[in-house]
């Protein structure tokens, strides 16, 4: 991840609840420096009082767009325009698309055609046209943590150290998805294609091939917030840790398929 790439943020206001503001761009600046910061809607409807402390918080620029006709959505377009426009001003490194709403899937095909890294955010009803599109797709429900409990939870007996990165809170998250045979495959088909002749793949290598075939691949849609510790729970996978060869406190980590 670059942080310091420059990016163009552009939310569909009425594909996307206010709850999940603040933790989107917390979740965004992982990716880039958030430098335009647009949320497109009709502004003049009522009951949107509670938007403006949410705007002025996060510095966030209302684009008021009318809805010209019954049944049709305005704010789409003018999306698409000003999204056009910011390519090619070239002021930015990458966009962020904000919605739930397929009609995106031929802008973030386009952005990506002209060397933009696009990141897409959203509800689990996205449409797949709209998720592969992108280079990574982030379903906003994993982003709102859970208070934290005060008990913790029952560990298996064969509980390892990296499991223990995953805070408890996040596994009361709700609606989580099943790690099912097709993810389990996918990961292996991973491994087994970067893995040298051990069977040995990096992690980091394995993490970023399988975003390049799956955008929407997130440990945390299953109730991890690492891939190590998912790996992990399967038993599936060998996982050790190696020593970079320098003196650096940080090590490598490695999976096998077993």
């Amino acid at each position: 991840m670059d942080i310091d790439k420059k990016l163009a943020i552009l939310i569909d206001w009425d594909n996307i609840p206010s709850a999940y503001m603040k933790e989107m761009l917390e979740e965004i600046a992982k990716y880039g420096n958030p430098t335009i910061k647009r949320i497109y809607g009709d502004w003049t409807r009522p009951g949107l009082t509670k938007w403006k402390d949410i705007l002025l918080t996060h510095a966030i620029t209302p684009i008021q767009q009318y809805g010209y006709t019954v049944g049709k959505n305005a704010t789409d377009s003018a999306m698409i325009i000003d999204a056009m426009d910011i390519l090619y001003s070239g002021r930015v490194d990458g966009f962020c698309i904000v919605s739930s709403d397929s009609d995106f899937t031929r802008l973030a095909t386009r952005l990506r055609e002209a060397g933009m890294a696009v990141y897409g955010m959203g509800e689990k009803k996205t449409p797949k046209p709209f998720i592969v599109a992108c280079d990574k797709f982030i379903y906003i429900e994993i982003l709102k943590k859970q208070p934290e409990k005060v008990t913790e939870p029952t560990r298996p007996k064969k509980w390892k150290k990296w499991e223990t990165i995953i805070p408890f809170s996040e596994l009361e998250t709700p609606e989580l998805d099943v790690i099912t045979p097709e993810v389990i495959g996918l990961i292996r088909d991973t491994v087994s294609d970067i893995a040298d002749e051990d069977g040995w793949a990096f992690l980091g290598d394995v993490g970023g091939l399988i975003q390049k075939k799956q955008p929407n691949f997130d440990p945390r849609n299953y109730g991890y917030n690492k891939l190590t510790p998912l790996l992990a729970a399967t038993d599936k996978f060998e996982i050790v840790e190696r020593n970079d060869g320098s003196k650096s406190r940080y090590k490598l980590i490695y999976v096998r398929n077993i």
